[in-house]
């Protein structure tokens, strides 16, 4: 098992680094967010001994729980899934980076929440681009009014945007949605607002990262190239 997640966590570090140079990025720029939902402990572990030091979950108690077992104080974590505001309170004692924070209820809460324990709570402005029924995120259009909304809370830090596409077999299809968050991201920073300076774009999974990658992702969020396909 170890020398399985070394082998697939090589692979994916060397195709980031490849991706890097052949577009011209700054490698040091991208952030790996190891996918761990659904995988147990054990395995975690030994990802982190094989280098992995950021873990992406979806799912809140599952978590902590994971959090209380292992006890590594050098792994960040970050939340990337759906985030139910009841769940707020619990979800800024775990969590380095949220990237789903899509409403300003929920940021409202998290600053709630956040200020309670004397915390800045960075997050991520997750944002629909393929505008899908299926899948959380603010509209597009709503995003430049939602974030300074945003801006005037005391105890969260808008650190970027997240997306994620529509699933394509061919991870070309899902380039128009990376550059459209990448140009999204632009034009809210030339709007100037106070204590917003946008600097990530979380990204890219196992099956378009690269294209991310070309398109300006700052996180890729894979899990099965590392831990396999879940049961």
């Amino acid at each position: 098992m170890m020398d399985r997640i070394q082998k697939n966590l090589e692979a994916v570090n060397a195709s980031i680094h490849q991706a890097a140079i052949a577009y011209g990025r700054n490698v040091d720029r991208i952030q790996l967010v190891a996918v761990s939902k659904t995988v147990g402990v054990d395995v975690i572990r030994k990802a982190i001994e094989a280098g992995v030091t950021r873990l992406g979950e979806n799912y809140v108690q599952e978590t902590r729980d994971k959090v209380n077992a292992l006890r590594i104080s050098s792994v960040s974590w970050h939340f990337i899934g759906h985030l139910q505001t009841n769940k707020a309170k619990i979800a800024v004692r775990l969590f380095d980076l949220i990237h789903t924070v899509d409403s300003l209820k929920l940021a409202q809460e998290l600053d709630k929440q956040a200020g309670k324990i004397n915390k800045i709570q960075n997050i991520l402005v997750q944002i629909n681009m393929g505008k899908e029924r299926s899948k959380s995120g603010a509209d597009p259009a709503d995003a430049i009014q939602l974030i300074k909304n945003i801006s005037r809370f005391e105890s969260i830090k808008v650190k970027g945007l997240m997306t994620m596409p529509p699933f394509y077999n061919d991870p070309e299809k899902a380039r128009p949605y990376f550059s459209a968050l990448r140009q999204l991201r632009d034009r809210i920073n030339a709007q100037g607002i106070s204590n917003i300076a946008l600097s990530e774009l979380s990204m890219g999974m196992t099956g378009d990262f690269k294209v991310a990658i070309a398109e300006g992702a700052t996180l890729v969020r894979i899990g099965t190239a590392i831990f396999g396909r879940r049961p």
